[in-house]
């Protein structure tokens, strides 16, 4: 049961700052929209977890061991090169070196700069609609995280409830931790990043 937990607190730290940085900017993400994004990645979750427990019956357990630590650590290294690129663009906006023309550009590549992209109509309200958007950078990660625990005893219903309960939690309290968070001026998607290679080391070592 502390496995779940502590595997949906994970995939949860992005939605947590996500939402942080949706408040900073004055975006409000209604109850509706942050069961939308919580849901989409709880369901991930679930499905990649039984997936990659039937996948575990037939490759060997070494393999997938390695798998298991490869998944998570290229996920990590990505999140915060992610954050740097970020920080830079910042930056470098900042400091009138920089100028982005993203209106042209996919939604994607906009969320990929700026997680407030998804905010499409500039109504200062995410959507359901907008939210499922944001939701699949959560989602992706969910998946990917279900699929590189198959060779534990890791339940896919429990840690799918608890994402569900722990993402919405994390927009909720994103929500009033975005003010104080705003004045750093910072990007710290980092720590998701650092705290995926720590989970997938230590499920290795373990």
């Amino acid at each position: 049961m502390l496995q779940e937990i502590i595997l949906s607190v994970i995939i949860s730290i992005d939605t947590f700052l996500a939402a942080v940085a949706y408040r900073s900017c004055g975006i409000r993400i209604p109850f509706g929209s942050a069961l939308v994004i919580s849901f989409m990645s709880a369901l991930f979750l679930g499905i990649s977890l039984a997936l990659a427990a039937l996948l575990s019956n037939t490759i060997p357990d070494k393999i997938y061991a390695v798998t298991g630590l490869i998944i998570p650590l290229s996920m990590g290294i990505s999140t915060i090169y992610k954050s740097l690129v970020r920080n830079l663009v910042r930056r470098l906006s900042q400091r009138g070196e920089l100028f982005l023309h993203t209106r042209n550009s996919g939604i994607v590549i906009k969320l990929y700069l700026d997680d407030t992209a998804a905010d499409v109509d500039n109504s200062k309200v995410l959507t359901p609609s907008e939210a499922a958007a944001l939701a699949i950078g959560s989602s992706l990660d969910s998946l990917c995280m279900g699929l590189s625990l198959g060779n534990n005893s890791t339940n896919p219903f429990a840690a799918s409830f608890f994402t569900l309960i722990v993402g919405a939690s994390a927009i909720i309290f994103g929500g009033f931790a975005g003010k104080k968070i705003s004045r750093m001026n910072h990007d710290f998607s980092w720590v998701g990043g650092a705290a995926l290679i720590i989970f997938g080391v230590f499920e290795f070592i373990k």
